[in-house]
């Protein structure tokens, strides 16, 4: 007998936060947290962009959700190596969800897409793929998705891309290749090396305040 694999359509409920500034920006932040974190996580790392308190913010969490370890504390990812077009594609309609829900008839002027980690493959992904145009992907601690690379089609945005100088699974082989191959596609890249490991810390969020300066 042979064992079949079968796929079928659910409802999936999502979660993300929201903070919105005390003016009208026209502008959005949308976060996207790393692999066993959640929205809170990723939009603690929001808040500590200087200058974040004048956009909108948006931290999206991972639809796969689960129990950290032994705690009660709920983590979440964006998807594993099963199913993996398919989880891609489901995150990419749950993102356009929430940026519909959050900017229903608004105008919206600006969007940067902001990940760590797992997240900042989601980054890119919502970036490229997503209804809602980016104007720029920050992306700390994660490589560019290579599908994404291999597609001729897709158009980059200007992007912000950082590591850890210890950081051991983005290796600085990766970093420099990912860079090398943006700019061979004419895109504006903003690379930063920055004293950590894998990790968000200080430095990266007064990297990306000065990027976003930068282009706005």
């Amino acid at each position: 007998m042979r064992t079949e694999v079968r796929h079928v359509e659910t409802r999936t409920h999502g979660r993300f936060l929201l903070r919105r500034p005390g003016a009208d920006a026209g502008g959005l932040l949308v976060g996207f947290h790393g692999y066993m974190e959640n929205a809170e996580t990723q939009m603690s790392r929001l808040e500590a962009i200087p200058g974040a308190d004048a956009w909108t913010l948006v931290s999206i969490q991972g639809l796969h959700r689960f129990y950290r370890g032994r705690s009660e504390e709920i983590a979440a990812s964006w998807m594993t190596r099963q199913d993996r077009a398919l989880a891609m594609a489901d995150n990419v309609a749950y993102v356009d969800r929430v940026l519909t829900d959050v900017t229903g008839d608004a105008t919206v002027r600006r969007v940067v897409y902001v990940g760590f980690s797992q997240g900042g493959a989601m980054a890119f992904r919502a970036a490229t793929r997503c209804a809602f145009r980016a104007d720029a992907v920050v992306c700390a601690g994660a490589d560019v998705p290579p599908e994404l690379l291999e597609d001729q089609d897709v158009s980059f945005p200007p992007v912000f891309l950082a590591r850890g100088e210890r950081d051991e699974w983005l290796t600085p082989s990766r970093f420099e290749s990912d860079i090398a191959a943006l700019r061979a596609r004419g895109v504006t890249v903003h690379r930063l090396v920055y004293p950590g490991a894998h990790e968000w810390n200080t430095g990266v969020s007064e990297a990306v305040a000065a990027f976003l300066r930068h282009l706005f």
